[in-house]
């Protein structure tokens, strides 16, 4: 694996409670210095989304803020992406655009005459 492609932390389910510490030591480890600053985190396999799994998100987005990186989102269920939007919490899921970034593919002009901002 290359420095620029992001470390995967494959999250199964179900998720119990006293499994969230190790999961966060995991993230830990893989967020060493001369790694990207993201982790991709798998939750394909968690199952029907709960307030576990939110915790455990949320938990696990915290750990990453600490140590100066983030997660991002690998094939979430559609049920569990609204669910974190119900409750209010914002992740970037693969494949997504960033936010101010454009789209792939999608360059901006930039006319002669324009005035620099």
């Amino acid at each position: 694996m290359d420095a620029k492609t992001p470390a995967v932390l494959v999250l199964p389910g179900p998720v119990r409670r006293d499994e969230v510490a190790g999961l966060c030591a995991d993230l830990r480890a893989l967020l060493e210095p001369g790694r990207p600053g993201v982790v991709v985190c798998d939750v394909g396999g968690l199952g029907p989304p709960g307030l576990a799994v939110v915790d455990l998100l949320a938990r696990l987005e915290l750990t990453a803020r600490r140590a100066g990186g983030r997660i991002r989102l690998r094939d979430p269920d559609p049920a569990l992406h609204a669910l974190l939007d119900l409750v209010g919490l914002r992740f970037q899921v693969e494949g997504q655009v960033e936010e101010g970034e454009p789209p792939l593919g999608v360059e901006e002009a930039v006319e002669t005459g324009d005035p620099a901002l």
